[in-house]
């Protein structure tokens, strides 16, 4: 399969949005948590971090986004990768490896990269530590639900 990964643009909120909503209901059903971010997010607050700078990638096919991720540099030189989110249609095709990937390369300025998962999130985890990130935190959310926070020091060429 083809593709072209591109910056995101506000009119493509809605949709990013709504793949997001869709593509992390299986990570709510695997913790049996339903109160997640990328669930509760608003329109309003997906905008706000578009207005804040945030990069925003995209992956479409047939006019149609099938994937995406989002990510920002703080002053201190830590790039924040989130909402990482593929429709599951297109799953297990290396989209979200892709998008990680990108991620990286647009926000290579930092010192560090930061992302954290489910801790039952057992294929996040591969596809993270396959990269190279290594956990240096855990977050206990409720009983069913911790956040594991993995790190890597940014080793590429500037």
């Amino acid at each position: 399969m083809e593709y072209i990964i591109e910056v995101a643009q506000k009119e493509d909120l809605h949709a990013i949005l709504k793949l997001q909503k869709e593509s992390y209901l299986s990570e709510a059903i695997l913790h049996n948590e339903f109160n997640i971010p990328p669930l509760t997010q608003t329109y309003e607050s997906i905008i706000d971090e578009f207005d804040k700078g945030f990069l925003f990638l995209k992956i479409v096919i047939n006019n149609k986004i099938i994937a995406s991720g989002r990510g920002y540099t703080s002053k201190e030189g830590i790039s924040y990768i989130s909402k990482l989110a593929v429709d599951a249609i297109f799953q297990n095709q290396k989209l979200g490896q892709s998008l990680l990937n990108e991620l990286e390369n647009r926000l290579s300025t930092c010192l560090k990269y930061e992302l954290f998962t489910g801790n039952k999130s057992e294929r996040n985890l591969y596809l993270y530590k396959k990269f190279g990130y290594q956990e240096f935190k855990r977050q206990l959310v409720n009983d069913n639900l911790s956040l594991v926070y993995l790190e890597k020091s940014n080793n590429r060429t500037k």
